[in-house]
């Protein structure tokens, strides 16, 4: 049986009109806890995921000893912990700047960054970005080492919503829909690029090196991390100027976006030089007509990644991205056992463990999947997703991730058959569709305690479903109808 690949991750809906924003955006921090129906919710950004075995372990503890002990893995690689106590605020602040999880108070929700999870462990890709990821962070949180030019303080200012997408030429993350994009190139250097389509939307450029419409620039490598947070700065002096207060570059006007000129001036005057990307159009060097390339792959296989070096990597996957706390200290263990002594989150809401030599490895592998994890690619699990759903969530209808379980055992004993190629699917509980995917989608939307419709979205109509009317089901026939709508071509 085969199985989908794993859930792309959730971007903003697609559109053509330009928000006017209000207010700030509400998205919870470290520091901004969400008030839930099972206590409040923190989200901690963890950049790129990358987390020493002593982090992750450290992160364990604040969720066993001050939430409902479950942490949950974001479309952007960060941590989810739930259930916590009113009143822990400060106590849950301090244990994690004494662990390295919250470097600045004031960029706790800016440190939005997602980067190629197996870039220097398998040999692909044209560079290991994690020293891009570190520098990034650092210049984030360190305004100061952005540039005078760049007017001290802007960059907390950022939406907890903006994103970075740091990949190292495989074109995983830049398929992600990033606000600022850096891709590593062939021979050295990287391809900035500001704003971009929507996730799963025109991906191939991402994997080929070409360049978006909008015209894209190259820096050098050790201009990367930096030119990319200059590029944030100028998206900020963009909505200034708009009026919008828009939270992400897609959401500024047409005549207030940020232009490769406008970018190429900021960054010489912070000493950066810059070339138009070959593949640009009008460029002397710009190739003619190509044939369509195939998207990349939407996210890693779970199983064993061999690297060049005779070390191995696993990737798992989390069912509906949740682990529990035993499954967690499983990771962290053996994150402690590697030669990496490091477990990398990814934006699948995945783990990676690096540095197994191979027959540590299987028996690694073998572990996680006793514990519950999703270890091979033909698992019932890829690409399914939910959302928190109830008890969790007040504006829910229905408890989603019990129905999502059930549809996804049903799946597993045959009793729907399973297409070869599914689209992902996502379970909600309300008209939010709070975490839904990318590209194209099948909706199982709640419409009462034990009721679904069921369409399929994100195609050529954006993310207006594809039919007029969805297929109206109860959660019991959920398999059946989800199976059908995800082997639509």
């Amino acid at each position: 049986m085969l199985a989908a690949m794993p859930l792309p991750p959730t971007t903003t809906p697609s559109g053509d009109e330009t928000p006017v924003r209000g207010r700030d955006d509400a998205c919870p921090g470290a520091l901004r806890l969400h008030p839930a129906d099972d206590g409040s919710l923190a989200r901690i950004r963890v950049p790129a995921g990358l987390l020493t075995a002593r982090q992750a372990q450290a992160l364990g503890r604040v969720a066993e000893e001050l939430g409902d002990g479950r942490l949950d893995i974001t479309s952007r690689g960060n941590a989810q912990v739930r259930g916590l106590a009113a009143g822990c605020d400060a106590e849950l602040a301090a244990r994690l700047r004494a662990a390295g999880l919250l470097p600045s108070d004031r960029h706790d929700r800016v440190r939005n960054i997602v980067a190629s999870p197996l870039s220097g462990l398998d040999g692909a890709g044209h560079a290991d970005v994690v020293a891009w990821v570190r520098e990034l962070d650092a210049v984030l949180c360190d305004e100061a080492s952005v540039d005078t030019l760049a007017a001290r303080g802007e960059l907390s200012g950022l939406s907890g919503r903006f994103l970075f997408a740091l990949d190292d030429g495989r074109g995983d993350v830049a398929a992600l829909g990033a606000d600022v994009t850096l891709i590593a190139t062939p021979g050295g250097g990287a391809v900035l690029r500001v704003g971009g389509p929507a996730a799963g939307v025109g991906v191939a450029s991402a994997a080929t090196g070409e360049a978006t419409a909008g015209g894209d620039l190259w820096v050098r490598s050790e201009d990367a991390a930096r030119a990319a947070a200059l590029a944030a700065v100028e998206f900020l002096a963009r909505a200034r100027e708009s009026g919008t207060r828009a939270w992400r570059v897609r959401e500024l006007p047409a005549q207030h976006s940020v232009t490769a000129d406008r970018l190429a001036a900021r960054l010489a005057d912070a000493g950066i030089d810059t070339e138009p990307h070959p593949g640009a159009p009008g460029h002397p060097d710009a190739p003619g007509p190509r044939p369509p390339h195939p998207p990349p792959a939407p996210g890693l296989v779970p199983g064993l990644v061999p690297g060049p070096d005779g070390r191995h990597a696993l990737s798992v996957a989390l069912p509906l991205g949740r682990v529990s706390a035993a499954q967690w200290r499983l990771l962290t263990g053996l994150a402690s056992r590697s030669g990496a002594d490091e477990l990398r989150m990814t934006p699948w809401r995945g783990v990676v463990l690096p540095g197994f030599a191979p027959d540590d490895a299987r028996d690694a592998l073998s572990e996680l999947s006793d514990a519950g994890l999703v270890t091979t690619p033909d698992s019932p699990w890829l690409g399914v997703g939910a959302c928190t759903g109830r008890p969790g969530c007040a504006k829910s209808l229905a408890d989603v991730r019990s129905h999502a379980t059930r549809m996804v055992a049903d799946t597993a004993r045959g009793v729907a058959d399973a297409a070869p190629d599914p689209l992902p699917v996502y379970v909600s509980g309300c008209e939010r569709r709070c975490g839904h995917p990318g590209g194209r989608w099948v909706d199982a939307l709640a419409t009462g305690d034990t009721d679904y419709r069921v369409t399929v979205r994100g195609g050529a109509k954006g993310d207006t479903p594809e039919a007029e009317d969805g297929v109206e089901v109860t959660a019991e026939q959920l398999a059946d109808a989800v199976a059908a709508a995800r082997g639509t071509t």
